[in-house]
């Protein structure tokens, strides 16, 4: 059985170490990311080099995601480093104040509209929603609060606002510069970072393309005003990421679970790329396996059809990265056995197709389903085709044959859809093109003699979007010549 759901997986420190990416490329991994608010530009050009040059000698096609950092509003740093507060005592919060200079108090906080993003009675949470306080009143640049559920606060701790509510804007000057970055490491991915709505996608990706960059717009859903406008932010972005570490300190704990699965849904029905991340084996940045409720956790998101699951500490930081990695997978296919039988049915109306290339795409899926049909061989200039055919449920792998290397690294985050290289012998000669699959995937091992195989191509070779044939062939016989 081949495993659908992709694994992305972050590297770090811990990847840095002798050997330890070789293993997580061994593990499965098929997209890693770079988290760029933390490090250098150096160390991510680094990483991005090492991962290219290890792909090549484990001969894997691997996709590249880019994280921004964007507008995480961060407390400053205290005198003595950290603080302890207690429930009921005052304390403040003050942009104005010395980077530096925060006490017992109060401190700094480095976003100076937060005294006009809140009221009395709003509830601020610090520590990814560890420490919880309430603003009492405002007064200039200064907040003041009581705390209502304490803890200890360190130096650049978050700030989250429950209910969501603050202006800032999704895109820093930081994230500009990191833009750039992104697309001189010709990722295949940009992750923005709390977006709200459209615009905010639409500005990341004019920056990207006015540097060179061709990634995919990954929208990461972590702000309560990106679930009340997810279905715009999915027609503009072409992925989302279930960020459900800010996500749930935003909306609240009892939320996150109907959250996620909505996401879940409503991604699937808008043909969008869906990623379920933060926390999924957090046990294993210390631990060689995960903990059982991990485990059901990971399961989940796959029955619900999420595309990808990402790690981030346990591989980034993690003493088991190529371990999380493989446990991962395992968790993957385990939930994959049952995954027809448990996943909803897709909702909503009958589809109405638009293009040519989707409807071949999405009928294909549906005649391999009732023909038993062994492999899905899609000749794709762009991805496209393979991408929707991922969108309809089915656990026949779907192999994306193509010889854009830009095309193969993409798909590489599509649930069920496997990157081949492919130059078909004799461009335009659909008879050449169609053995020429047939016997790629013999030589991958992905069929055998008497099975059957879907075929989708265009009739212009190299050109984008034409997919507009489909042929189901039988390995063995004779393949005849096309019209």
């Amino acid at each position: 059985m081949v495993r659908q759901t992709k694994i992305v997986a972050t590297l770090g420190p811990a990847t840095d170490r002798e050997g330890a990416l070789a293993g997580v490329l061994r593990a499965g991994v098929d997209v890693v990311r770079l988290n760029l608010s933390h490090g250098n530009h150096a160390e991510h050009r680094q990483r991005s080099a090492a991962l290219r040059g290890a792909a090549q000698r484990h001969n894997r096609v691997v996709g590249l995601l880019c994280d921004l950092q964007g507008p995480k509003i961060r407390v400053g740093r205290f005198r003595d480093g950290i603080v302890e507060l207690v429930e009921g005592q005052a304390f403040f919060l003050d942009p104005s104040l010395a980077k530096d200079a925060g006490t017992e108090n109060g401190c700094g906080v480095g976003y100076a509209g937060l005294p006009q993003d809140v009221d009395p009675g709003d509830v601020l949470l610090l520590n990814d929603g560890l420490i919880r306080l309430r603003v009492d009143r405002v007064e200039g640049c200064r907040i003041f609060t009581v705390v209502e559920i304490g803890g200890t606060l360190s130096d650049h701790k978050g700030i989250n606002q429950l209910g969501g509510g603050l202006s800032v804007r999704a895109l820093t000057d930081k994230d500009h510069v990191d833009i750039q970055l992104a697309a001189e490491l010709e990722a295949d991915y940009l992750a923005v970072s709390f977006p709200k709505g459209a615009d905010d996608i639409e500005e990341a990706r004019e920056l990207l393309r006015a540097a060179g960059g061709h990634a995919a717009i990954v929208a990461k859903i972590e702000r309560r005003e990106a679930v009340d406008n997810l279905s715009e932010i999915m027609e503009a972005a072409d992925a989302v990421m279930i960020a459900r570490g800010d996500l749930a300190v935003e909306i609240g704990d009892a939320e996150l679970p109907g959250v996620q699965k909505r996401i879940m849904r409503l991604a699937r029905e808008r043909d969008c790329v869906v990623i379920t991340a933060t926390q999924m084996m957090q046990s294993m940045v210390n631990q060689p396996v995960p903990t059982r409720a991990e485990v059901l956790d990971v399961a989940n998101a796959v029955l619900d059809g999420t595309d990808a699951v990402m790690l981030s500490e346990e591989s980034a930081v993690g003493r088991f990265p190529a371990r999380a990695v493989a446990a991962m997978a395992r968790v993957c296919l385990g939930a994959e056995r049952y995954a027809e039988e448990s996943r909803p049915p897709r909702l909503g109306p009958e589809p109405r197709y638009t293009r040519i290339d989707e409807t071949i795409a999405k009928t294909a899926i549906a005649a391999a389903n009732q023909l038993s049909v062994r492999a899905i061989a899609a000749m794709t200039e762009s991805g496209a085709t393979a991408m929707w055919m991922s969108r309809i449920s089915t656990d026949i792998p779907i192999y994306a044959l193509s010889e854009q290397t830009r095309t193969l690294t993409k798909v590489t985050l599509y649930r069920g859809v496997h990157p081949i290289n492919f130059d078909p012998a004799g461009r335009g000669d659909h008879t050449a093109a169609n053995r020429g699959a047939v016997e790629e995937l013999l030589g991958a091992g992905a069929i055998r003699e008497g099975d059957l195989v879907l075929i989708t191509q265009g009739d212009l070779a190299g050109v984008q979007g034409g997919t507009n044939t489909m042929k189901i062939v039988r390995v063995g016989d004779p393949i005849p010549d096309s019209a």
